[in-house]
C-alpha cells in the first residue's frame, strides 16, 4: 500500500464515539494506549495555546478569558488555565456529569504544558512569523483536540459544561456552545484579554480541523455489558425465538390440513365426514 493510499484509508476510517460513564471507560479497552494518545494531545493542546499567545494576533475564546484575569490576579497564564478549568467543574455538580480521568488530566496537564512552553519559547517578532505561529497553533490545537477527544476518556471541563447545559436546557451544541464562547471572549475582552483576527479564524477553523482529524484519531474501544443491559438482549432474543417457532408452527398446520369432505346427503343419515 503506497503512502497516499494509506493517508486515504485512514481519512476514510469510521470509529464512534461511545458514551460511557468514568468507570466503563477504564474497562473499555485499549486503556494504555489510549492514556498515551490522551496524554500527547493534551501537551499538544498546551503547547499550541502557548504559541497562540506568543503570535500575540488574538487568542481562542478561554484564553481570551484567563489572559484577562492574569491582568488583575497575579497568576501565570497556565496556572489560570488550571483554575478555570476547576471552577468549570465545579459548574458540572448541578448538571449531574461525572469527571472523567481525561477530565481530571485536561484539567492540569494543559495548564503545564502552557507555563512550561512560554519559558522556553520567546515572543515572535515580524507579521510573517506571528501569522505562521498562529496558524501553526490553530491546526496543531485542532489536531490535540481530536486526540484527547479520540481517546474516549472524557470530555475536557469545557466541552462538557457545554454538552451539559446543552442536555440540560434542550438547546443544540452549537447554540450553547455559541452563547458559551460569546460570554468568556466578552468578559475577557472587557478585562483585557486579547482578542484579534486570531480569535476570529480559530471560531472558525477549529471545528472543520477536529472533525477531519477525529475519525483518524478516535480509539476503538468496548465497553462491557451491563447485566441489564445482557438481560435485555436476552429476553429480546428469547422472544424472537418464540415467534419464529410460533410462525413455523402456523405455517406447518396451514401446510398439513386435511380437507374435509363433503357431508352425507341422505336424509335422516347421520353427519360425518369422510375423507376422499
Amino acid at each position: 500500500m503506497s503512502p497516499l493510499q494509506l493517508v486515504r484509508r485512514t481519512a476514510a476510517r469510521r470509529v464512534d464515539l461511545v458514551p460511557m460513564n468514568p468507570v466503563d471507560q477504564l474497562r473499555a479497552g485499549h486503556l494504555g494506549r489510549r492514556v498515551t494518545q490522551l496524554l500527547a494531545g493534551l501537551v499538544l493542546f498546551g503547547v499550541t495555546m502557548a504559541l497562540l499567545l506568543r503570535a500575540g494576533l488574538g487568542l481562542e475564546p478561554w484564553g481570551v478569558l484567563q489572559y484577562g484575569l492574569i491582568q488583575h490576579v497575579p497568576m501565570s497564564y497556565g496556572a489560570m488555565s488550571i483554575a478555570v478549568s476547576f471552577v468549570v467543574l465545579l459548574l458540572w455538580v448541578p448538571l449531574r456529569q461525572w469527571p472523567g480521568l481525561g477530565t481530571v488530566l485536561n484539567a492540569v496537564v494543559i495548564g503545564l504544558a502552557i507555563d512550561a512552553t512560554l519559558a522556553v519559547v520567546p515572543d515572535i517578532e515580524g507579521l510573517p512569523w506571528r501569522v505562521l505561529t498562529m496558524l501553526v497553533a490553530i491546526v496543531g490545537n485542532g489536531v490535540a483536540g481530536a486526540m484527547y477527544i479520540g481517546s474516549q476518556l472524557g470530555p475536557g471541563p469545557r466541552d462538557g459544561l457545554m454538552t451539559g447545559l446543552s442536555r440540560r436546557t434542550g438547546r443544540s451544541i452549537r447554540l450553547v456552545r455559541t452563547g458559551l464562547e460569546v460570554t468568556v471572549v466578552t468578559l475577557g475582552w472587557l478585562l483585557g484579554g486579547v482578542v484579534g483576527i486570531g480569535t476570529l479564524l480559530y471560531a472558525l477553523l477549529i471545528g472543520p480541523v477536529v472533525q477531519h482529524f477525529l475519525p483518524m484519531l478516535t480509539v476503538r474501544v468496548h465497553p462491557p455489558v451491563r447485566r441489564q443491559d445482557a438481560a435485555g438482549a436476552s429476553l429480546a432474543s428469547g422472544s424472537e425465538r418464540q415467534d419464529q417457532i410460533a410462525a413455523a408452527s402456523a405455517a406447518h398446520s396451514s401446510t398439513s390440513e386435511i380437507p374435509s369432505a363433503p357431508r352425507s346427503a341422505v336424509p335422516g343419515s347421520p353427519v360425518r365426514d369422510t375423507v376422499t
